[in-house]
């Protein structure tokens, strides 16, 4: 019961659609702004870098409380990381807003801090240096995440991690075709771009 318990927790953390409800202070509806994502980079992009940090760090608490409510709820390790991936899902499909949510990535970034915080700190020194290189949130996005799940490997992290750690890569990478689709035509914004 308590490891049902921690998935189903996991998932409504991550669902709680933080991004918007900030952007629509602001008046803003992020599903129809910007990118249409429902995320801390498009906050960003649509309401100025202090919403858009606020935003970072409101999914990555999300992820966050989603594996330590789920440590308090299980003695599985295996539950313990498919709550996180629950609350990455719940993010990226969220049922509030008929399952249209965010990427995922600072929400991963919340929950592997609690399993591995040196592979994060990993990653997101990678995903700042994708977007210094090339001025691209979303190809900083994708080289963090890939990143994560190299460093988990490297870190020798317990193989839960591990999984869970190369599964957020895919839904990220899975929440990002649509970029990856814009990089290819030379047609996807860059940071500090005009809408």
């Amino acid at each position: 019961m308590g490891d049902i318990a921690a998935v189903a927790f996991g998932y409504l953390a991550g669902s709680l659609p933080l991004s918007y409800l900030l952007a629509r202070r602001r008046g803003i509806d992020l599903r129809l702004s910007g990118s249409g994502s429902v995320g801390a980079a498009n906050v960003l992009r649509t309401s100025g870098v202090m919403d858009g940090v606020l935003a970072m760090v409101l999914d990555a608490a999300k992820g966050a409380i989603a594996a330590l409510v789920a440590m308090r709820l299980t003695n599985s390790p295996a539950t313990t990381v498919a709550a996180g991936l629950a609350a990455v899902i719940g993010h990226s499909y969220p049922v509030w807003l008929r399952f249209r949510g965010g990427k995922g990535v600072a929400t991963s970034a919340g929950v592997f801090l609690v399993f591995e915080p040196l592979a994060v700190v990993i990653a997101g020194s990678a995903f700042a240096l994708g977007v210094f290189v090339t001025h691209y949130i979303s190809v900083g996005s994708i080289v963090g995440a890939i990143t994560l799940a190299v460093a988990v490997v490297l870190l020798d992290a317990p193989t839960e991690v591990i999984v869970g750690a190369v599964a957020a890569a895919l839904i990220v990478l899975h929440r990002h075709r649509g970029n990856l689709a814009r990089l290819y035509a030379g047609n996807e914004r860059r940071v500090g771009e005009r809408l």
